[in-house]
């Protein structure tokens, strides 16, 4: 077999194919020639057995305005370096990504800024091309506020920051916001700086809440709270202003760590609190507006920015555990009284039932004590009658004052709740409310000859009249002893006197002898109860049986001094 031969240059030739065959070409960027353009494709040589093709749209505008021409040099990404049709498959736009990939990531480091084109939409954000990668942009990283139309937005080009970048994977993530909110930041910097507490500017309201609104200050947004809107009180912002509105505020606080910054508009107002005292005396009577109804009051507009409370306590001398809705309403003109003012707490207590006629102090006028009265038994209790009287008012006859045979829990069942029943008034006590009633008193059970049968130690029964020795005064009442006998007893403070001006145990002393009438005596228990009101009742009614006669022009001061000085005699 002959030996076939092989030139020098044939060698060469044949050396440097095989070093082209062996490069590592696939995956990298190289430098091509564009050898010919044939329809929208360039065919380019980059080294390989054979040529590659290229659609000229890859190449952007170059391609498309014929800046790319035979004989130009590119660079390509050199896919694979030969496909089924025997043909090197390249990538212009690979090219492109992975430059832009090398110079992200340099970027992405040095945590700056990257320009990108939003140019497409996907589910949950849109796609950003960062000169030839693309990024992904989550909506909520599109603005600072959600908005609702970014076709502006879109084919322009503008600055993101990368949040994350996974080359391996291919993924980078992109904001738009958080370069907002930095050159924000930096714009609300300067303009805070430029502000000052106390300082009065123009803003437009850019926002409405239930609880304020916000006001555009020219690159700064501060929040008016609705009670800083007017003195007056303000239920929602929306009954003062309208977004888009221009409007002056008082800048109330800064907080230059936060940039937060506080409105005021009623700052600019006069403070209707100034000189309420004068304004507003104690005991004057006005009128005003419901303007908010709670558990324990109603509040009440005397005029706008000062309001009082009708504290629950104050609203009527009758109805006591009754909600102030079922009083009063919102809305509704009052008249009110006022009874306190606290200008350092801003706090003004106004009374309603107090523009009323006291009750209990118009049926003290209208039933004196000794009166007879006719009313409805309301309740029944251990401890006696409640009856409806005039005027919304309530008496009560106590178990002692119901019968003067039976003892009161026996007579207190020959009562029910709706008996029409009548009573004489005992007393009338207005302060605290109460008004004592009596229904034995209206017979003569008072007399001895009612009395219970039999009697004790020294004649001592039901309805007599004892003289005792003062043995203990109290604030409650007195103790004293009763003449002829080892029996003891305590007069209450309130039975001390028909008089309440003389119903002061204070003005008794140890020793001294008293006057009393037995109103309640029980023989088994040696329990016995004195009374120098009901003997002072029972003189004045037997001097005016005995001396008032309809003929002798007697006033009842002269009946009363000459009972008193029968008494002296005997």
């Amino acid at each position: 077999m002959a030996q076939q031969t092989v030139s020098k240059e044939d060698f060469e030739s044949l050396l440097m194919d095989s070093f082209i065959d062996n490069e590592p070409l696939e995956g990298a960027v190289v430098k091509g020639t564009v050898v010919a353009i044939e329809k929208d494709l360039a065919i380019i040589d980059v080294g390989l057995k054979t040529e590659g093709r290229i659609a000229l749209k890859e190449f952007g505008q170059a391609g498309r305005d014929g800046t790319i021409k035979v004989g130009s040099i590119v660079e390509v990404y050199v896919d694979r370096v030969e496909n089924a049709a025997g043909e090197a498959v390249l990538s212009r736009e690979k090219a492109r990504r992975e430059e832009s990939w090398v110079k992200l990531e340099e970027l992405y480091n040095k945590n700056e800024r990257v320009e990108g084109v939003i140019f497409n939409q996907v589910k949950g954000g849109f796609t950003v091309d960062l000169e030839g990668a693309i990024a992904f942009l989550p909506r909520s990283q599109v603005d600072i506020r959600p908005i609702r139309d970014i076709a502006p937005l879109m084919n322009v080009p503008q600055p993101f920051q990368i949040l994350k970048m996974d080359k391996r994977r291919g993924n980078i993530v992109v904001s738009r916001r958080a370069i907002l909110e930095e050159s924000r930041a930096e714009q609300r910097s300067e303009i805070v700086q430029q502000l000052e507490e106390g300082q009065v500017v123009d803003g437009v309201v850019k926002n409405i809440t239930d609880y304020g609104a916000f006001v555009d200050l020219g690159g700064i947004d501060g929040l008016l709270h609705v009670t800083d809107i007017a003195w007056r009180r303000v239920n929602h912002p929306t009954e003062v202003l309208t977004i888009g509105e221009t409007i002056k505020v008082q800048i109330v606080r800064i907080n230059h760590e936060s940039h937060r910054i506080s409105l005021g508009m009623k700052q600019l107002q006069a403070d209707p609190w100034d000189g309420i005292e004068a304004k507003y005396p104690i005991n004057a009577k006005f009128t005003g507006r419901v303007t908010n109804i709670t558990d324990y009051g109603a509040f009440v507009e005397l005029e706008p920015g000062i309001e009082g409370l009708i504290h629950v306590s104050e609203m009527s001398w009758t109805k006591k555990n009754v909600h102030p809705g079922k009083i009063v309403s919102t809305s509704q003109e009052v008249e009110v009284v006022v009874l306190e003012v606290d200008p350092d707490k801003r706090r003004i207590s106004l009374g309603l039932k107090q523009t009323l006629a006291n009750p209990w102090e118009s049926f003290a006028e209208k039933f004196p004590v000794g009166a007879v009265i006719e009313g409805e038994v309301k309740n029944k209790t251990e401890f006696g009658l409640f009856i409806g009287l005039d005027g919304d008012v309530d008496g009560m006859v106590h178990l002692s004052d119901l019968d003067w045979q039976k003892s009161g829990e026996i007579a207190l069942e020959d009562y029910n709740r709706g008996d029409i029943v009548q009573a004489k008034v005992l007393d009338v006590d207005v302060e605290k409310e109460r008004i004592s009633l009596g229904i034995k008193q209206l017979s003569t059970g008072e007399t001895t000859s009612d009395a219970p049968a039999g009697a004790d130690q020294g004649g001592i029964r039901k309805g007599a009249v004892v003289t005792g020795t003062v043995t203990e005064v109290n604030d409650g009442g007195i103790e004293v002893r009763i003449a002829d006998s080892d029996m003891t007893a305590f007069i209450r403070r309130a039975d001390l006197s028909r008089d309440r001006n003389d119903q002061r145990p204070e003005r008794f002393s140890k020793g001294e002898k008293v006057d009393a009438r037995v109103v309640q005596y029980d023989r088994k228990t040696q329990r016995i109860s004195l009374s120098i009101k009901a003997l002072e009742i029972a003189e004045e009614k037997e001097a005016v049986a005995n001396y008032g006669s309809s003929d002798s022009g007697a006033s009842l001061g002269d009946i009363l001094g000459a009972a008193l000085k029968d008494r002296e005699k005997n």
